[in-house]
């Protein structure tokens, strides 16, 4: 496959041919071959394909079958019970809904929902991802019928074999192949081996179509289609110190980094004294970093960790954190530009299904640092458009380090409807032109 007169973003002017599923020359008037494709692309910008490097794949799929009840979708406790009552239950014959958050009906328990929904099983995900609420026949449906209050807190493993059997994968995959992602880290902690098998499974028969990265063991088996990364963990403020420091500690003398999960200040702060006390690994993440003090910018730094953040949560829920975040703590909420300054390498994701899967949105809220009410969170973290797009433009194994179209390199690519400085200004999936995954086309929009 020939590539003619395209834009890279230093503004030159080149071919690029494909062979293989690699790039195989990069340079001007290249002359096509006898039976190659040609893609006539003047006016077009080319860029490495972008990597999300922290979803939820499964959970993607999940979110296409649910109900959303999230605070921009329903306005009120009525209305939550109304949207919930009248939801069509999937397949299997559960109600399901993701994005709740407490501001829309106060807080919910089995007693709520078994007198919204006292038949069907009900299954309602918190937008932080962290909780699950389930009415009486959902408990019984899940095997916890004994379960106090319905209020599972951390307790995906005790109810996975009810929420199995989503086959939405391949609609999740075709949306980031219109925003022009050509592989994504799964940043699912602990996934266990049906978990893994049908990420694999997924790749290998197409219904997944980018590069899949996995944050989890890989329980010394084989999975020809995934590749691993850092084991996640995620930690809450009442964690176990010491245990964690030995997970820590055990995870490296294995060889493999870790990445965890860290939404507090006390979560980081914790993180950092065990990387600190054990010692740091290559590759070691940070995941979130939602609130970062000054104070710790220099132990990052030191720790040479990679701090992974979703700074468009800012445009999802930036009001929402300026009138319940206290003031004073208005300034390290999801830094960006402070991180660079301080010498700490980042890369940015958008945590879908918590966040919108559209990492386009993602830049622009790393530039733009608005609220949904155009208020500016912090407008020293901000970087111009052309850091933005770096950020999602990072290997899976190094995210802070920008790949480029050039000679060896995968032919995971991305076409732009315009110039570089179009690009860089516009920020938007609808500029996307085709997205090509290995030397493949699988996405054209005229």
């Amino acid at each position: 496959m020939l590539i003619r007169q395209v834009w890279l973003r230093s503004g030159e002017l080149v071919d690029v041919r494909i062979r293989d599923g690699s790039i195989e020359s990069v340079g001007a008037d290249l002359r096509p071959v006898r039976g190659e494709d040609v893609i006539n692309a003047a006016g077009h910008t080319i860029i490495p394909g972008l990597h999300d490097h922290h979803l939820h794949l499964a959970a993607s799929a999940a979110a296409e079958r649910s109900t959303r009840v999230g605070p921009a979708d329903v306005t009120d406790a009525a209305d939550f019970a109304y949207t919930l009552a009248t939801a069509s239950p999937s397949d299997d014959g559960w109600v399901r809904a993701v994005g709740y958050h407490e501001s829309v009906a106060g807080p919910l328990d089995r007693d709520v929902l078994d007198r919204i929904e006292p038949s069907r099983p009900v299954r309602v995900q918190h937008r932080t991802g962290a909780m699950w609420f389930m009415n009486t026949a959902g408990l019984r449906r899940a095997g916890v019928s004994a379960h106090p209050s319905g209020r599972l807190f951390r307790s995906d493993h005790a109810v996975a074999s009810a929420l199995t059997g989503f086959a939405e994968l391949r609609t999740v995959s075709d949306r980031l192949l219109g925003c022009g992602v050509t592989g994504v880290t799964e940043a699912t902690p602990d996934l266990t081996d049906s978990g893994l098998r049908l990420l694999d499974d997924a790749v290998g028969r197409g219904d997944v179509r980018q590069r899949v990265h996995v944050l989890s063991d890989p329980l010394n088996r084989e999975y020809p289609h995934l590749t691993f990364g850092p084991v996640k963990r995620i930690i809450d403020d009442d964690i176990d110190f010491a245990e964690f420091q030995e997970w820590v500690a055990q995870t490296h003398r294995k060889g493999r980094p870790v990445a965890v999960h860290c939404v507090t200040a006390f979560q980081l702060i914790v993180t950092v004294t065990v990387l600190q006390t054990v010692g740091a690994l290559p590759g070691d993440r940070i995941e979130h970093a939602a609130v970062v003090p000054d104070d710790l910018l220099p132990s990052l730094a030191d720790l040479g960790v990679v701090v992974v953040t979703q700074p468009i949560f800012i445009a999802e829920r930036g009001d929402e954190y300026l009138a319940e975040v206290p003031a004073q703590e208005h300034p390290h909420l999801w830094r960006l530009a402070g991180f660079t300054r301080a010498g700490i390498d980042v890369a940015c994701s958008t945590d879908a299904p918590f966040g919108g899967p559209d990492p386009w949105s993602c830049m622009r809220a790393a530039r733009d640092r608005l609220t949904p009410s155009a208020r500016v969170v912090n407008r020293d973290e901000a970087v111009d458009g052309a850091t933005a797009l770096t950020l999602f433009l990072g290997s899976p194994d190094a995210p802070a380090r920008p790949r480029t179209v050039s000679v060896g390199a995968h032919a995971d690519l991305c076409l732009i409807a315009a110039t570089p400085e179009v690009l860089h200004r516009e920020l938007s999936a609808d500029l996307v032109s085709q997205t090509i995954v290995g030397g493949l086309v699988h996405q054209y929009r005229t």
